[in-house]
């Protein structure tokens, strides 16, 4: 006895819902852009829970925000901007914006060490790309509080390092790849924009462009 034939199943004329489309954000209407000459042990955000120094002690802009990060241990240039773009621009690495920064670490640097600062180095996540690195004079720079504990044993000295890459605590990591681990970092120049004329905790105004 022949089986009757199986029902065709047919696709319902439902549609799955479609995401709404991200609408980007409109710039604002005054673009503005901030140099900040961060202190040692303040975080860079405008607020914490425990009680720890952060942007607001020193900034009294509202709407801006950091365009990438500096570790709450390292020192120096900080951008902060209330446009999206421009702050996209600046923290991708994407686009490669060179960050230079001073470098004190324990131990003299040799060719070879230096060298391999240059070529790129082997870290946890992977090889960085290529610095520019040199060993550097002892920089004019305002006195670090706390100060640095050394090591009455061993020298220090200074590197300037250039990096285009924006790793967690990456030029640390590469010092200490190399055999220099890092004493006080202090960065003083992301693409055009430098330190010059800001002490420490100070910040000022300059145009908006890239």
């Amino acid at each position: 006895m022949s089986r009757p034939p199986r029902p065709i199943a047919r696709r319902s004329a439902a549609k799955s819902p479609v995401a709404p489309r991200r609408v980007a954000k409109a710039p604002p209407s005054e673009p503005r852009l901030i140099l900040f000459n961060k202190p040692f042990d303040v975080l860079t955000q405008f607020s914490d829970g425990e009680g720890r120094a952060t942007l607001k002690d020193f900034i009294d802009v509202a709407g801006v925000y950091p365009a990438g990060r500096l570790d709450r241990d390292s020192e120096g240039l900080l951008l902060l901007t209330n446009d999206g773009q421009l702050q996209a621009r600046i923290a991708d690495p994407r686009h490669k914006l060179a960050k230079t920064y001073w470098v004190q670490v324990e131990g003299i640097p040799t060719a070879e060490q230096i060298e391999r600062l240059c070529k790129g180095v082997e870290l946890n996540d992977g090889m960085t790309l290529p610095a520019q690195a040199r060993a550097l004079e002892e920089p004019q720079l305002w006195p670090r509080n706390p100060p640095v504990r050394f090591r009455q044993s061993i020298p220090t000295s200074w590197l300037e390092l250039i990096i285009r890459e924006g790793r967690n605590r990456q030029v640390r990591r590469m010092t200490a790849a190399v055999g220099l681990p890092t004493l006080r970092l202090v960065r003083v120049r992301i693409g055009d924009w430098t330190l010059d004329g800001l002490d420490q905790g100070q910040w000022k105004e300059v145009p908006a462009r890239l």
